[in-house]
């Protein structure tokens, strides 16, 4: 979906906190409040919900840390009162309602390379020539639309990312 966020780059934050070098990996926690968050008392994910990048994923100015979307205040059920929003990324990587940020020097274990390892990489990168083990990337069906499309690489963002993994190989995507 392509959504007009509000917000500012997750860079800006992490220049003003200034990391250390030793620090590879941006790890980000949810709130965890079963009483206004009703999914969490459930047991399909382990709770709080974590999420991980890699420092130079976050300090890509693309990598956004939305607090609004049409020209609005974020609302509770979309991820209030800030979120992540990384666009080439699927959106299990934009955690919601974020109340924890730590730099740490290792990967960072998440919620869903946890619960469903083989279906759930860190990278989670859009990339129509990987299939996800049980369905293919190659076609999308894009809201609004009839029929399918051919998927973009990395959503469309090529370009923006073509430099963040000129050193990874696209082949682990997921």
């Amino acid at each position: 979906m392509v959504i007009p966020w509000a917000g500012y780059s997750l860079s800006r934050l992490l220049e003003r906190v200034e990391p250390l070098s030793s620090a590879k990996y941006v790890a980000m926690q949810t709130l965890l409040d079963p009483q206004r968050m009703p999914g969490q008392r459930t047991n399909v994910l382990p709770w709080p919900y974590v999420e991980g990048l890699r420092m130079d994923e976050a300090m890509h100015p693309l990598t956004i840390l939305a607090s609004g979307l049409y020209g609005r205040a974020l609302p509770p059920q979309d991820g209030a009162p800030v979120r992540l929003v990384v666009p080439w990324k699927y959106g299990f990587k934009g955690v919601k309602s974020i109340v924890k940020i730590m730099l740490v020097e290792q990967q960072p274990p998440t919620t869903w390379n946890a619960s469903a390892p083989d279906e759930y990489g860190f990278y989670a990168n859009v990339n129509p020539t990987v299939d996800h083990p049980r369905w293919s990337q190659a076609t999308e069906q894009r809201i609004g639309e009839s029929g399918r499309r051919k998927t973009l690489m990395f959503n469309g963002y090529e370009q923006q990312v073509a430099g963040l993994y000129s050193r990874m190989d696209l082949r682990k995507s997921f």
